[in-house]
């Protein structure tokens, strides 16, 4: 019979999350994922296989978390325009640049987060209009959101992604 979990897999994959976003990729072990939530190393091995699955875990976690978040704040905001959707977005705690760096060499994640974004543009042009012009609008929009949350960020790992861009 198996064990009871003491944290579930949510509860591991954030705390992955925080020891990336305090530390970056080399802060993602076993061993320090252990001291972080208590579990043995050992039984975070099972439970992932590898660091490389963590992390994909964790990314792919993320993912769905934002994306439950836009859903929320879509119907939060639903008969508002474009704006209030970003607002209703923002309110909520978005690492989509962790998440972006996190899960860089993951193909699965990047394609994660071309869906996320896809939702994102597709809600805001239906604010907008209809059309080609509406989606346009809808692109550049977020693209001037996401400019907006990486320069508020406390300390932008803009660096990280530099460098895995060149």
């Amino acid at each position: 019979m198996p064990r009871r979990k003491i944290l579930s897999d949510a509860e591991v994959l954030q705390a992955t999350r925080q020891l990336f976003a305090a530390g970056g990729e080399k802060a993602i072990s076993f061993g320090n994922l252990s001291r972080a939530t208590g579990l043995a190393a050992s039984t975070l091995a099972q439970r992932f296989g590898s660091v490389e699955g963590l992390q994909a875990a964790a990314t792919a976690d993320g993912w769905h978390g934002l994306t439950e978040a836009l859903t929320a704040a879509d119907h939060l905001s639903q008969g508002k325009g474009p704006h209030a959707l970003l607002k209703a977005l923002e309110a909520g705690d978005l690492p989509i640049m962790l998440l972006l760096t996190l899960g860089w060499r993951n193909h699965e994640a990047l394609a994660q987060a071309a869906r996320w974004r896809a939702h994102v543009e597709m809600a805001l042009a239906l604010r907008i209009g209809q059309g080609e012009k509406a989606r346009q609008q809808a692109q550049m929009l977020f693209a001037a959101w996401q400019g907006k949350l990486i320069w508020q960020m406390e300390e932008p790992r803009l660096k990280d992604l530099s460098k895995r861009l060149a």
